[in-house]
């Protein structure tokens, strides 16, 4: 499955927009971007077996900031085109997937772990 960047992207503000206000309102210090593909520091943060990387996490999640928190650079989270466009066999598809990363490494900045966010289908 196939879509355009500017569609892609659409389906990542789109996951974003989706969320309830109260979680909107508590990303600080985050940013949200797009690549193509993992490169090969990022694909080696990998903790499971998996075949793609379709997201990632980097950075202090919000319930490991504490009182010396301030001047770091933003945390970041990539989601990865390729990777998507590769597992999913449907616009559809697509969309859920796209969404249900963002809301997995959203999940990481709110301080959960991989094994909790898998375990709640995320």
């Amino acid at each position: 499955m196939r879509i355009s960047d500017e569609e892609f992207e659409h389906e990542v503000e789109a996951a974003i927009d989706s969320l309830p206000d109260r979680f909107k309102r508590a990303l600080d210090n985050v940013g949200i971007a797009v690549a193509d593909e993992p490169n090969e520091r990022e694909r080696a943060t990998m903790q499971r077996q998996c075949d793609e990387l379709l997201g990632l996490y980097e950075g202090v999640p919000i319930t490991r900031r504490f009182t010396g928190y301030s001047g770091v650079m933003p945390d970041i989270i990539t989601i990865y085109k390729g990777p998507h466009e590769r597992v999913c066999a449907t616009r559809d598809d697509l969309r859920r997937q796209i969404r249900k990363t963002v809301l997995h490494e959203l999940g990481h900045y709110f301080g959960f772990d991989d094994d909790y966010l898998h375990a709640h289908g995320y």
